[in-house]
């Protein structure tokens, strides 16, 4: 009677929390892999689902831990033919609930969640000598968090070295090189607690783009100019004490967490590439252009230890025929929202400034995900009368997988193609009429001419 009720109590809470939600419904098999080998955590699941009334199942929960959620970056969903299943979130209080519908409903459906964190590894120590090595930290959940109860699970934890100081160990569990095992476990409840905590080595670049305001100036004569600005932090563990440049290059151990450089791709068909600070052109940089990229191998003036920071632009143009289309007045720019900075990058903030031709309108902004649209402005350069519409918007927590095209919708005539030629040619004729009126004048001062008269 005891378990009735709890099981009661369990039902009413599922259902008030998380909507309609099917308790009949079971994980029947989850294979969970977890990856630590980066600064990111990416964690992909394979999902088998069944019916205790072995009914067709249409609607599956999925839901991402309170703790983890606001470091979530990126999250997807398909079938087994690998189709983008559609997501819905309500903020819950044990996290975020998405509601994932399927396409086809099948009595035992699979399932594929690709989801991607961000800042969850945690260095420690979190300060560390020049020559030490840098340990982290990760911390998650031991079973599959989900509010249905779980028949067979396994979890794999690939890591960036095979040098662990410490793992959660429940058995079965097992390490094979930079591979950790866990599992099956069976039978297991709704939203498990259980901790599973990874303490190793891990050099890969802890980088983080603090800052960063991309800037498309679109023009109708053959040319798109994009322009980044940059701020960036190295966020593993804090470099303790003094850095010695003479250590660095003599040892090959020493700095290891350093950051020397990395590698930004750009358009393969981006032309007149700059990268500089303020200082100006840094030129410890090389520029490799490949079948269908360039790849810029980007080389700070110093190295980057934990917890120090650059700050640069970079700028190149683009044929506009590859991006800009149009169909009479009517005109879509396709352009990439955000480039790839460096692998595995993570982007604080993200600020986009579009600059539109003088006398663009109707302008609609379609995005390949959902951001914060900033108040529109106008842009002033040489021959602007009225100004160039700015359309703005904004994004926090950025990963790889948002490199999308974004399309902007606009309208714009032909006639204001010859607004600045004009402008040109009246300035012109302007200027000729003057100097031709300046030469016609005769401004000079003359006296009159003495007349002496002589007497006879």
């Amino acid at each position: 009677m005891r378990g009735n009720l709890c099981f009661l109590v369990l039902l009413g809470v599922l259902l008030t929390t998380h909507g309609a939600i099917d308790v009949e419904i079971e994980n029947k098999n989850v294979d969970r892999t977890i990856d630590v080998i980066s600064q990111l955590v990416k964690i992909s699941y394979k999902i088998t689902l069944e019916a205790k009334s072995k009914k067709d199942i249409s609607l599956y929960t999925f839901v991402v831990p309170e703790r983890d959620a606001e470091h979530l970056a990126y999250i997807s969903a398909k079938d087994a033919t690998k189709k983008e299943l559609k997501l819905s979130d309500t903020k819950t209080k044990y996290g975020v609930s998405y509601r994932i519908a399927l396409a086809t409903p099948s009595a035992n459906p699979v399932i594929y969640i690709e989801t991607v964190f961000t800042k969850l590894l945690q260095p420690y120590p979190t300060q560390i000598a020049q020559s030490d090595k840098q340990l982290v930290r990760y911390f998650g959940h031991l079973y599959f968090y989900s509010p249905y109860k779980t028949l067979s699970q396994k979890t794999t934890v690939h890591m960036a070295s095979r040098n662990v100081e410490s793992y959660t160990q429940v058995k079965p569990v097992s390490q094979s090189d930079t591979i950790l095992n866990y599992g099956p476990y069976e039978n297991i409840g709704p939203f498990q607690e259980d901790e599973l905590v990874v303490h190793y080595e891990n050099h890969s670049p802890f980088l983080t783009v603090t800052h960063l305001e991309r800037t498309i100036e679109v023009s109708h004569w053959g040319n798109i100019a994009v322009e980044e600005t940059i701020d960036m932090v190295h966020s593993g563990a804090v470099l303790k004490g003094s850095f010695s440049r003479y250590d660095f290059q003599k040892d090959t151990r020493s700095g290891q967490s350093s950051v020397k450089s990395y590698k930004t791709i750009l358009p393969a068909s981006a032309s007149g590439v700059y990268y500089r600070d303020t200082n100006g052109n840094i030129s410890t940089s090389a520029m490799r252009i490949l079948k269908d990229s360039v790849e810029l191998d980007l080389r700070p003036r110093f190295p980057l230890f934990g917890g120090w920071k650059t700050h640069y632009t970079l700028g190149y143009n683009v044929p506009s025929f590859e991006y800009l289309f149009h169909s009479g007045e009517n005109y879509l720019l396709k352009l990439r929202a955000i480039d790839h900075i460096f692998d595995d990058m993570a982007v604080d903030e993200l600020v986009v400034k579009i600059i539109l031709p003088e006398g663009s309108g109707n302008i609609k902004l379609i995005t390949p995900y959902s951001v914060t649209r900033l108040p529109d402005s106008l842009h002033y350069t040489y021959l602007d009368t009225f100004g160039r519409p700015v359309i703005s918007f904004t994004k926090r927590n950025l990963v790889e997988n948002h490199i999308s095209d974004l399309n902007l919708k606009y309208t714009f005539s032909r006639i204001m193609m010859l607004q600045e030629p004009l402008l040109v040619v009246g300035f012109f004729m302007i200027l000729f009429v003057l100097v031709i009126i300046w030469m016609r004048l005769d401004f000079t001062i003359s006296r009159e001419k003495e007349v002496h008269h002589h007497k006879d």
